[in-house]
C-alpha cells in the first residue's frame, strides 16, 4: 500500500478530504510511535512505504522514553495534535488510522505479524481499541 492509498483509505473511513486525513494519520502515527519502544517503532517504520515512513518518523527524538499512556490520554493527544473538535472525533480518527495501518502491515485482524508486535506493547484499553478498529467502524 502506498502513502496516497493509505491517506485516501483513512479519508474514506472518516468521510473527509485528504488533507484532513493526512493530519489525523500524522497525529495517530506520532502518538502511537511514542507509545512503542524505539526498536518496535523502527520495525513498523521499516515496513511502511517511504511517504508513510516520513509521517511515522516526523518529530521522532533519539533516545526518547516510551510514553506510557492509556486510551483516554492517547485519544486526547490525537485530538489536540490534529486539532479535532472533541474526543469522539479523535476516537473515530484513531480507529480509522489503526485499521488502515493494520491493513498496511498485512494484518486483517490486527493480531498478525508486525501488527501483533504493536498490539503486544499496548495497555489493555488500547489493545481493545486496536482490535476493535480491525472490525470496522462502530455502529451507534
Amino acid at each position: 500500500m502506498d502513502a496516497r492509498t493509505f491517506i485516501r483509505s483513512v479519508g474514506e473511513r472518516l468521510r473527509c478530504d485528504e488533507a484532513r486525513a493526512e493530519s489525523v494519520a500524522l497525529a495517530v502515527f506520532q502518538v502511537l510511535r511514542d507509545r512503542l519502544t524505539p526498536h518496535e517503532a523502527a520495525d513498523v517504520a521499516s515496513q511502511l512505504p517511504h511517504g508513510l515512513r516520513r509521517l511515522w518518523t516526523d518529530n521522532d527524538r533519539a533516545g526518547r522514553e516510551v510514553e506510557r499512556i492509556h486510551r483516554d490520554e492517547f485519544v486526547g493527544r490525537v485530538r489536540a495534535f490534529a486539532g479535532l473538535p472533541d474526543d469522539a472525533e479523535a476516537d473515530r480518527g484513531v480507529r480509522a488510522v489503526f485499521a488502515v495501518l493494520q491493513h498496511a502491515l498485512g494484518s486483517p485482524t490486527g493480531a498478525e505479524g508486525e501488527a501483533w508486535h504493536v498490539y503486544s506493547q499496548l495497555p489493555k484499553d488500547l489493545k481493545r481499541l486496536w482490535l476493535e478498529a480491525a472490525k470496522g467502524p462502530r455502529t451507534a
